[in-house]
């Protein structure tokens, strides 16, 4: 069992679903916090002994030894009688934690502040803080030192936070917190510049110059110095409003966007197609901005109709090109809306010419249509594919590959069909600088890889989708690698414990809902039908809970009664539930159904085509049919 040791804040323990594991009394977290200040090095009973006791009672040493006993009992519930403790180890004459850097929240933060993190990275670390360091022990001696530089790292990674926001053109996200920050610690002279010039990039140059000589006040009145040089630099350069000051990016996107505003007419055609460009991309940036694309785009489309322009209608709901990955919708309500629209403009749109709109319009209706066993959405992907090669577009071809890789699930096992979607969409992205569309086809050879177990492959995808994702600034792609790893360290075995809370952690924010309902039980389920572990009944099935029910609640749904999985990446593994379902309740008919759907399907991991997670070998199910 994976044992997760929290220190900033009140020192915690607690296991792999994050339940909080008892520690007893103070003097037992004490012992725990002074193991992990020592961070794996030996400890001896004796130092312990200072450590805990102004004056030691006279039975020190056997007290430190029942509390470190209760401690193993704690932090390794499953170790058999008798049995060396390979956690909670005793060395020689002392005792060491043998905890990984991912078990403890103070040396996890230390390696995001130590990377090139991003913001959301920053984030998600700074969360983790619930208080000072060692919180519970404010006046002992040992953890003094490890407090006071893990204080320090946290307000380098409040700076580090700033300074990303800037760099990402968003000054007046930085300026609240930048302000707390120096009212906190007014001697900090990086946070006086980052406020200043965060102050004077958003267009508050009179409050810049205010902040720098509140800092001046502040160090000379109290400290007797002066403020350092790039504070004084930063005061001449506010003063002259010296170019470099500005992000470069933001002063071309603000002056462009002030520019269309004056000369492009309100209510005009251009703005429209405009506003839909501007979403698409903004729907890469981010899970804020996917979300926001998303609420846009049908209010996009709907305006479109009403100018009865069945072309600008087709441009319009076509220019949303975001390469989908998954194939469950984010708000199937929306998607229905969408493809209804489109059905509308192609049925009116002439017979003749209008190719590329006929593209677009046949390609959204196959994109938007994830899931679904209604043949019409794969013809539309037949037709829209073969028209794009035709007209030699290799951004249309693009989109509408997409269109062909969303409606490739109406059979099981076709892994190999879509590796060979990914493979194109790879060369065709590169050879015309395709980015978004390049690292669809990096994921969907990942996926392909997985369901085989051809893990080399997935690695070399996933690094070339990250290296593709970091450059560009499209963090959303990082989800999904994130959650590979999980799946490959978890058919690997180099994981004791749940390898897929923390990829959970990084999709609880990335505004993909579709992605998200039920994916962590249903993996956690897979993991433990592998293991031939119990498997527990969840409230949290989302889509999945019909097939989930089967196993954890056997008998209790009549198997004739249970529809086809949707025509997705998961559909091997809800099958291969079914299957266990059939073969537990010996429902030969059953049996029969499930043997049909799965045997394409034989040499894959069930639903490790997604590459998130896997039930298991599908030809394991149908051996025990």
């Amino acid at each position: 069992m994976l044992i997760r040791f929290g220190v900033l804040g009140p020192v915690t323990a607690e296991d792999a679903d994050g339940r909080p594991i008892p520690l007893k009394g103070p003097m037992h977290r004490a012992v725990l916090g002074r193991l992990l200040v020592a961070r794996g090095r030996v400890v001896p009973v004796t130092d312990l002994v200072d450590d805990l006791w102004v004056s030691p009672p006279a039975k020190a040493i056997a007290t430190v030894r029942t509390f470190v006993a209760a401690l193993r009992r704690a932090v390794e519930p499953d170790r058999p009688p008798r049995a060396p403790a390979r956690l909670l180890v005793s060395r020689g004459s002392g005792y060491a934690l043998a905890a990984t850097p991912d078990q403890v929240d103070a040396w996890r933060f230390e390696q995001v502040v130590g990377a090139t993190a991003t913001l959301a990275a920053l984030d998600r670390a700074l969360g983790w803080w619930r208080g000072p360091a060692y919180a519970d022990f404010p006046d002992a001696a040992w953890p003094r030192a490890e407090r006071s530089r893990l204080t320090e790292l946290r307000l380098r990674a409040v700076e580090l936070r700033a300074e990303t926001l800037l760099d990402l053109g968003r000054p007046a996200d930085a300026v609240p917190d930048l302000d707390e920050h120096v009212t906190a610690h007014p001697w900090r002279e990086p946070g006086w510049r980052l406020l200043a010039l965060a102050l004077y990039r958003a267009g508050r140059q009179g409050d810049a110059l205010a902040v720098l000589r509140r800092a001046r006040e502040l160090l000379a009145g109290q400290l007797g110095v002066e403020p350092g040089a790039e504070l004084r630099a930063l005061e001449i350069d506010v003063l002259r409003q010296e170019p470099r000051l500005d992000h470069l990016s933001e002063s071309v996107f603000t002056h462009a966007a002030t520019a269309y505003e004056r000369l492009v007419p309100s209510g005009s055609r251009g703005r429209l197609e405009s506003a839909v460009g501007l979403l698409r991309n903004l729907a890469v940036t981010g899970p804020d901005g996917l979300e926001v694309a998303r609420e846009q785009r049908a209010a996009a489309v709907r305006a479109a109709e009403q100018l009865g322009d069945p072309e600008l209608t087709a441009r319009v709901i076509g220019a949303y090109d975001v390469p989908a990955i998954w194939t469950r919708a984010d708000d199937p309500a929306q998607s229905a809306e969408i493809v209804a629209a489109a059905e509308r403009a192609l049925a009116v749109l002439p017979a003749a010419g209008h190719d590329a709109a006929r593209v677009r319009l046949l390609a959204t209706i196959a994109v938007e249509s994830r899931g679904t066993r209604d043949p019409r959405p794969g013809e539309c992907a037949r037709r829209a594919e073969a028209i794009a090669r035709d007209l030699d577009d290799p951004a249309l071809l693009a989109f509408a590959l997409n269109g062909t890789f969303m409606q490739s699930c109406h059979r099981t096992g076709n892994s190999a069909g879509r590796d060979a979607i990914g493979a194109e969409l790879v060369a065709l992205s590169a050879r015309h600088g395709l980015v978004t569309a390049e690292i669809l086809g990096h994921l969907i050879r990942l996926q392909a890889a997985s369901a085989t177990g051809r893990f080399d492959d997935g690695d070399r995808h996933a690094a070339a989708a990250d290296r593709l994702a970091e450059r560009h600034e499209l963090p959303l792609a990082t989800v999904f690698t994130e959650w590979y790893r999980a799946l490959r360290a978890d058919l690997t075995g180099a994981v004791s414990d749940d390898p897929y809370r923390t990829a959970a952690e990084r999709l609880d924010g990335a505004g993909m809902p579709g992605v998200r309902a039920g994916l962590l039980p249903l993996a956690r389920l897979g993991r433990r039908l592998r293991l031939g572990l119990p498997v527990l009944y969840e409230d949290a099935w989302g889509p999945y809970a019909m097939w989930a029910r089967l196993v954890t609640r056997p008998g209790e749904t009549v198997l004739a009664d249970v529809p086809d999985p949707p025509a997705d990446l998961l559909a091997e593994a809800l099958w291969c539930l079914f299957a266990r379902a059939a073969t537990l309740a010996g429902d030969r008919v059953a049996m029969a159904r499930a043997r049909a759907a799965l045997a394409p399907a034989a040499a894959e991991w069930a639903g490790a085509a997604s590459g998130l997670l896997t039930v298991g070998r599908v030809a394991d199910y149908l051996a025990a049919m």
